[in-house]
């Protein structure tokens, strides 16, 4: 049962991404039918610089509903049960996860926490336990298969698997879903698993459509202060508070 790496791979997007913002937006506040100008954005006669800046400066207005007309998918591994749980609290999107009920957990991978794996006494009884989990995990199998009950055998030996199980998911978020996600998972106050995950997708997102994404991240970099209260705040910003108590 070996330490298993994370690794989030992009699988795709919506075609022409920026032609079609610029035209939901474009909508908006257009007299005429945008459908009209589609042939024309699909061309290059409205320069692609030009409908990125459009887009970036309608965005900095706080109008962003149209966003959600283009989405991503992206195709992860080497993430614990842990982190899936909080991934998929996130409403606005759709999930295909490994189901231990299907696949077969003889050679069960995990993840290592990095605060367990460097302390050596941490570490030694952290995989001595993955080991024990592994052995009643395939125990519990053939005795259910002995007795017949092979239909049952994963679901029902799956209850002993722990949360740092690693587990596959293909997640597939529309750009406004994405960035509030990133509002919340780029956070220092994050889990550190589902932060180190969130940041490799807003690099993905930032190479892929930069004119949404540059500015995406930890809500306090876009606001310039900490939402939190302070009892919360990491400091990386001054809190709202802190703010307003110097302005006085």
């Amino acid at each position: 049962m070996p330490v298993k790496e994370q690794r989030v791979e992009f699988l795709a997007m919506t075609p022409n991404a920026l032609e079609l913002l610029y035209a939901s937006f474009r909508q908006c506040y257009h007299a005429g039918f945008v459908a009209d100008m589609w042939p024309k954005l699909l061309n290059g006669e409205v320069e692609r610089d030009k409908q990125a800046s459009f887009v970036s400066g309608i965005l900095e207005s706080g109008h962003t509903s149209p966003i959600e007309h283009v989405s991503f998918t992206f195709a992860i591994e080497g993430i614990s049960r842990a982190c899936s749980h909080q991934i998929v609290r996130h409403r606005i999107a759709s999930y295909s996860q490994q189901s231990q009920r299907y696949v077969t957990e003889n050679d069960m991978d995990y993840i290592l926490p990095p605060s367990i794996a460097k302390i050596p006494e941490a570490r030694e009884r952290f995989e001595k336990f993955m080991d024990e989990v592994g052995e009643t995990y395939k125990d519990l199998r053939e005795i259910l298969i002995a007795n017949g009950m092979e239909k049952k055998a994963n679901e029902d030996a799956r209850f002993v698997l722990p949360q740092a199980a690693e587990t596959k998911i293909v997640v597939t978020m529309n750009c406004r879903s994405l960035m509030h996600f990133f509002n919340l998972r780029c956070c220092t106050r994050a889990q550190w698993e589902v932060r180190s995950m969130a940041d490799k997708m807003l690099k993905i997102c930032r190479e892929k459509l930069p004119a949404i994404f540059n500015v995406g991240g930890a809500r306090c970099e876009q606001l310039g202060y900490c939402p939190e209260s302070e009892r919360f705040a990491c400091g990386r910003f001054p809190t709202l508070s802190e703010i307003t108590s110097k302005s006085l």
